[in-house]
């Protein structure tokens, strides 16, 4: 099999299109090894915290979109999002994710407010933005505040694809100009996409492996469509866990010293489906620290798992799931390889 990383687009269309169940399992192999290599048997925590879940926007796949008249909305306060941290804290996470819908409400100035007040009181610990599309001076305040790392998948970079995935007035271009505006701030920048989704064809997918490699993002967040009944797509088939397995190879053999989630949705359409994920060359896990009494709320897709679950509870889960494939939960920051030098 030719290296991945020297095919031409062409090359790599005709190579999906055609890709054997041995050519799969050699790719699981390398992308394994590489895993390996560069961090250990080590998986990473990230203190996931849903704080708000009003969107502006129109994405036809997201169930917190602005037209979904049948969610019920909710937004934490600053002091409810520091006791997440505090639970996260004493858990031993040393990351913590602040993850919501565009929000108007959350100012830049509140948004500053938050973060400081997040790296005051914890310190040792990295913090995580993703709430989406910003001119460049606000992402310039949450870094300068003590924002560590930013997560904006940019969901596909075929321009056609895209089109079809949102409203008028997004764009692929804003959104990758979002991403390399949040690279030249100094982030760890995390892009990724949607296998799976409606439209997308095997070119789509190859522009996005090709985009992840020309931005090399520290952290690639995939993961299956998965329907949510109150939008557009409700009625469409969802993606699946054996295709997103074969592109978090894919993107470990390319990225190697990715930042990768094992994520919640390959968890929701299969019960070993994080597992899974590590085995193929994910390193991350994100546990969910919002209250729980907003988890069920923040549905992005539908039937999403570890909805009723405590934070100690969703942390032994966890942590014996990864011992079940031979790997070891830790808690510490887990910057990228790149940034251990760093200070950061």
């Amino acid at each position: 099999m030719k290296n991945i990383n020297e095919m031409s687009k062409e090359e790599l269309i005709f190579f999906l299109d055609n890709i054997t169940d041995e050519e799969k399992a050699e790719l699981t192999q390398m992308a394994s090894k590489s895993r390996d290599k560069n961090y250990g048997k080590k998986v990473y925590t990230r203190g996931l915290i849903e704080f708000t879940n009003y969107c502006k926007n129109n994405c036809y796949y997201c169930g917190i979109r602005a037209g979904n008249k049948c969610i019920e909305r909710y937004r934490l306060s600053k002091e409810q999002i520091l006791d997440c941290c505090e639970t996260g804290h004493q858990l031993g996470y040393r990351t913590f994710v602040l993850q919501g819908g565009e929000d108007p409400y959350f100012t830049d100035e509140k948004m500053v407010e938050i973060v400081k007040a997040i790296k005051d009181e914890f310190p040792d610990c990295a913090l995580t933005l993703s709430i989406g599309e910003k001119p460049y001076e606000s992402y310039k305040k949450y870094y300068d505040a003590g924002a560590d790392r930013y997560l904006l998948r940019h969901e596909t970079a075929n321009d056609e694809h895209y089109s079809k995935l949102h409203p008028a007035g997004m764009s692929l271009e804003n959104r990758k100009e979002c991403l390399w505006n949040l690279k030249k701030i100094g982030y760890q920048v995390g892009a990724g996409f949607m296998v799976g989704s409606p439209f997308q064809t095997t070119e789509a997918l190859v522009d996005d492996l090709l985009f992840l490699k020309e931005l090399q993002p520290e952290m690639v967040g995939i993961g299956p469509f998965i329907p949510q009944k109150e939008t557009p797509f409700g009625e469409e088939i969802a993606g699946t866990v054996e295709k997103t397995l074969l592109f978090v190879s894919l993107i470990r053999i390319l990225l190697p010293f990715a930042l990768i989630p094992a994520t919640t949705a390959v968890g929701t359409l299969d019960p070993k489906g994080r597992e899974k994920a590590i085995k193929a060359g994910a390193n991350v896990v994100m546990p969910n620290l919002s209250p729980i009494d907003v988890r069920s709320k923040y549905l992005l897709y539908d039937n999403k798992i570890c909805t009723g679950e405590e934070a100690a509870e969703c942390k032994v889960c966890l942590e014996n799931r990864i011992k079940s494939t031979g790997f070891e939960m830790d808690g510490s920051r887990g910057d990228h390889i790149n940034w251990r030098d760093k200070d950061c």
